[in-house]
Formats: C-alpha cells, sequence, structure tokens
C-alpha cells in the first residue's frame, strides 16, 4: 500500500532552530509513534526491497537502528548496526567523517559482515552524506557491496544525496525537505 508521499512527511514534525539557530531540524518521532504510519513506512522499504538480493540491513546509529532492524525482520535478513565510536563492545573498524556542526565517527565490528554480502545501508535521514558515506566505508573496506542506500528524508540543499550518488551509491528516499 503505497500512498501519497505527503502522508508521510506529515507525520515528520519540524523543530525549528534546533540544535542551533538556523536549523530546521525534521523530526520523525511522529512518524513512528503512530501505528499506522509506522506500518506504511516500513512498507515502503519492504515492497522495494523484498525481491532484491539483499543478505543483511546496515543501519546507521540511532535512528537507522529503529527501522533497520524492522525492515531486516520483515525481509528475514540480518542486522549491522554502525554505532558512534566507542560503543561496541568487539573488535572494531571507524571511519571518520564531517558532520554540519564537526567530525565524528562511526564504528562496526570487524566481523560485521563478509567479502561478497549484499547490504543495504538505512537510516533516518540524509544531509551532509557524511554518516551514509562513512557507513557505506566501512562496509566496502570487509569487502561488502552496498546495494543502496535508502532514507527517510533527504535534505537535497544540504548536498548530501549528490555527495553519495556520485560517489557510486545507489539512493532511495521517500520524503524531500526543501530548506536545512
Amino acid at each position: 500500500m503505497l500512498l501519497d508521499p505527503n502522508y508521510l512527511r506529515d507525520h515528520i514534525r519540524t523543530v525549528p532552530d534546533w540544535p542551533q539557530p538556523g536549523v530546521q531540524f525534521r523530526d520523525i518521532t511522529p512518524l513512528l509513534q503512530d501505528p499506522e504510519s509506522l506500518r506504511v513506512l516500513v512498507q515502503h522499504f519492504v515492497l522495494r526491497y523484498m525481491h532484491q538480493k539483499i543478505d543483511l540491513v546496515a543501519g546507521l546509529d540511532a535512528r537507522g537502528f529503529i527501522i533497520g532492524s524492522i525492515v531486516a525482520y520483515e525481509l528475514n535478513v540480518g542486522f549491522v548496526p554502525i554505532r558512534k565510536k566507542g560503543k561496541l563492545p568487539f573488535t572494531t573498524i571507524a571511519e571518520e567523517y564531517e558532520l554540519e556542526y564537526g567530525s565524528a565517527a562511526v564504528e562496526m565490528h570487524a566481523d560485521a559482515c563478509k567479502a561478497g554480502d549484499r547490504v543495504l545501508l538505512i537510516d533516518d535521514l540524509i544531509a551532509t552524506g557524511g554518516t551514509m558515506m562513512a557507513g557505506k566505508k566501512l562496509l566496502e573496506r570487509l569487502g561488502a557491496t552496498v546495494v543502496e542506500g535508502a532514507a527517510i528524508v533527504d535534505l537535497p540543499e544540504l548536498g548530501g544525496s549528490k555527495l553519495l550518488r556520485d560517489a557510486g551509491l545507489k539512493l532511495f528516499t521517500l520524503v524531500d525537505f526543501a530548506g536545512h
């Protein structure tokens, strides 16, 4: 059941001037809180990927964990968390990246995937693209193929989706918001 994209957009709250003045934060928590909109959201992703060969879903910390784990469950594949640095207990590999407001690093377990695995990389939002690019690099360092990057929201004016596409990553997003 694919609905008008405004259905999902209408369940995303905009919080002005957070975390700093001038930023329009796109908050997906109302979308997740409503059982119908959550189901519609998950169905969009499942319908897109159910006939593709995907071995794992990798979710980016932290909101990518929510959607990614549900999608992995529905696709009957495993889930890989890509976490903020210092949060995983086993041997990890890390990748640094730039944020809108500074720099950070993400990491994953060194045995999270293997060469040849086909992975769907998922997050809630694409802004500058740094987090998703870092996740892509981590997965590829272990020999996986990132089939596609998926997100609920794209903020195209911040250039992240263009950066990712220019790096060869296919993208699928459900809602675009002009501005940031």
